[in-house]
């Protein structure tokens, strides 16, 4: 399959501004970058997103792939970003059939960064099917959690980003991204995933920030049939992961963990919650 041609835009993620703390002290502190980044495709502008910046083009494709305006990494010919303009210029090998109508309806989502979904998505939720068989170790759990804790991330440097990250069901780290919004996140692992010919049946997604519907619906285009969280779910992501039969777990430090939905699809080990942490590495 013929991969599209793309820029490898950088920059910086972290500024250094001055603070002062409550005893008048004065330092130079981390902050993320935020910036906005116009994605048109084939000249007509489509969205807006505020990013970090970390891997816009990943971000950009992984973007088209959730909001299912392409099928396939072969649908598109290049991804050209320009940060001296805040622009992703993407081309397409066929164009993009009903763009207009496609993207008249927009839901605005809980995402942190202003999220939003284009309407149609939210009634294709019945035709994704997931992997039935799939399982995952209460181990694999654990390792994925102390796998986190242990990252060097923007996170511990500057805060104020969320993070997501793509694991195998052993706990081996294959992408982590960070973002100003977990929306984002998603969608440039999505994006890592059709370059890197990465299927998601036997994956597992982690992300720092809520079990939304906008996250269950991403993670299930990715086909993953595992969510974790360090936060909770609100109650539509629940009922989209009960109907689609994904598994959430939410509230995933340490030693701990709830599992919300779909049971069946975790192997229990609870002599394992009583191992101290890291000994699973």
């Amino acid at each position: 399959m013929r991969l599209p041609e793309m820029t490898q835009a950088s920059v910086p993620l972290t500024q250094e501004v001055q603070a002062i703390d409550e005893k008048g002290r004065r330092s130079l502190i981390h902050i993320p970058a935020e910036r906005a980044l116009t994605v048109y495709v084939d000249k007509r502008e489509l969205v807006t997103l505020m990013t970090l910046g970390g891997a816009p083009e990943a971000l950009v494709l992984g973007y088209l792939r959730n909001q299912r305006l392409v099928r396939s990494v072969g649908d598109v010919a290049s991804i050209h970003v320009d940060w001296s303009v805040g622009a992703a210029a993407v081309m397409t090998r066929g164009g993009v059939a009903d763009i207009e109508e496609r993207t008249a309806r927009k839901v605005v989502t809980t995402g942190c960064g202003q999220g939003s979904v284009f309407g149609s998505l939210m009634e294709e939720v019945d035709d994704i099917v997931l992997p039935p068989d799939a399982r995952l170790r209460q181990s694999g759990v654990y390792r994925i959690v102390e796998t986190i804790r242990t990252l060097q991330s923007i996170y511990k440097q500057a805060g104020s980003v969320h993070g997501c990250a793509l694991f195998t069901r052993e706990g081996e780290l294959l992408y982590f991204v960070e973002d100003v919004g977990r929306h984002n996140a998603v969608d440039a692992i999505a994006g890592k995933m059709w370059l890197d010919g990465v299927e998601g049946g036997d994956k597992v997604f982690y992300t720092t920030g809520r079990l939304t519907s906008e996250m269950v619906i991403k993670g299930a285009q990715m086909s993953i049939p595992f969510l974790l969280s360090r936060s909770g779910t609100t109650q539509m992501g629940h009922g989209v992961a009960t109907r689609l039969g994904m598994t959430l777990l939410a509230r995933c430090t340490g030693r701990h963990f709830l599992l919300l939905t779909s049971p069946e699809r975790l192997i229990p080990e609870p002599e394992l919650a009583e191992v101290a942490a890291g000994a699973l590495r």
